[in-house]
């Protein structure tokens, strides 16, 4: 199950420095690790430039020095976000006009090293951009190679759904995943998770289009909450602050302790072993870390424990 797992590189190159980077990707791939992800924008707040490119200029650094790699991963980024003016941002992020989006995906195969990536992502909505261009310009760089899916990250459904339409009524290549924020806990109704983009989150509405649309895939980003599920000195945001959070984690204790597991690799579980297709992207900054999130997605969960987990509310 380590292919359903992939690891986010989203502080590499900056926090996470390249001894220990290079650390972690080596495990994570020696361990049978197969997807990483990262963004030409990541990551621009940590750079004292203002700009991003850093994690993408470190895998491509990792990739040349380990050869034979790039035949055993596959790679995901995403465009759409980095600033054109340091210190601005959101209303300078380049935006997803079709000039952008293929100077950008350049940009990042040139710092990757590589001549093309597996999943290419539309990082955010642009407001801007008619979609019938983003959809055009993506199709454009899969006809060309460059990309093999596309994905739409922080988008509302109704748009992912409008982008789709669009390119099955144009013969072109539409979106096949969606890149969200999901876990385990639900923040309390009214509410969003704190750490999300205002579309980020994968609502019930989101759940249920992809349970109708079987060529779509979920990748979950910050499934583990940033280390809220274990660390007490992580306290959960206020929007999990509701007696449903209460009865969902009495189940999740219970289920650790008949597996043997803990909180996250439970969460990892759950959401790797059931209906939608869900891919976690997870953060990490140890090793230990690491290999407690590829023991979550190797656990097996009984259909009871799945039900329980499930009906808890």
């Amino acid at each position: 199950m380590t292919e359903k797992l992939a690891l986010g590189a989203m502080l590499f190159g900056t926090v996470t420095d390249e001894r220990r980077s290079f650390e972690l990707l080596d495990r994570f791939v020696d361990a049978g690790g197969v997807w990483v992800d990262t963004a030409n924008c990541y990551s621009f707040w940590e750079h004292e430039s203002g700009f991003g490119g850093q994690s993408e200029e470190l895998l491509g650094r990792w990739l040349a020095a380990r050869p034979g790699v790039r035949d055993r991963v596959r790679i995901s980024t995403k465009v759409g976000c980095e600033p054109t003016e340091a210190g601005r941002f959101p209303e300078t992020a380049e935006g997803l006009s079709a000039g952008v989006v293929k100077d950008a995906v350049e940009g990042s195969l040139r710092r990757l090293g590589t001549d093309h990536v597996e999943l290419c992502w539309a990082h955010k909505p642009d407001p801007v951009t008619p979609l019938e261009e983003t959809v055009a310009a993506f199709d454009e760089l899969v006809s060309a190679g460059s990309v093999g899916r596309l994905g739409a990250s922080n988008y509302p459904v109704w748009q992912v759904e409008r982008a789709r339409s669009i390119a099955r009524a144009g013969g072109r290549v539409g979106f096949t995943a969606v890149q969200q924020h999901h876990t385990y806990l639900q923040p309390r109704p009214g509410t969003r998770p704190s750490v999300v983009h205002r579309f980020g989150a994968a609502t019930d509405e989101v759940i249920h289009y992809l349970e109708h649309h079987p060529d779509m895939a979920l990748w979950a980003y910050t499934p583990l909450l940033g280390g809220r599920y274990t660390r007490a000195d992580k306290p959960l945001a206020a929007e999990y602050d509701h007696p449903g959070t209460t009865r969902r984690l009495a189940v999740l204790d219970e289920v650790a302790a008949e597996t043997g597991g803990n909180r996250n690799q439970v969460v990892l579980a759950w959401l790797t072993g059931g209906a939608p297709d869900i891919t976690p992207v997870v953060g990490v900054s140890t090793v230990g870390q690491l290999d407690d999130a590829l023991a979550g997605v190797s656990l097996a969960l009984t259909a009871e424990q799945r039900r329980r987990l499930d009906e808890a509310a």
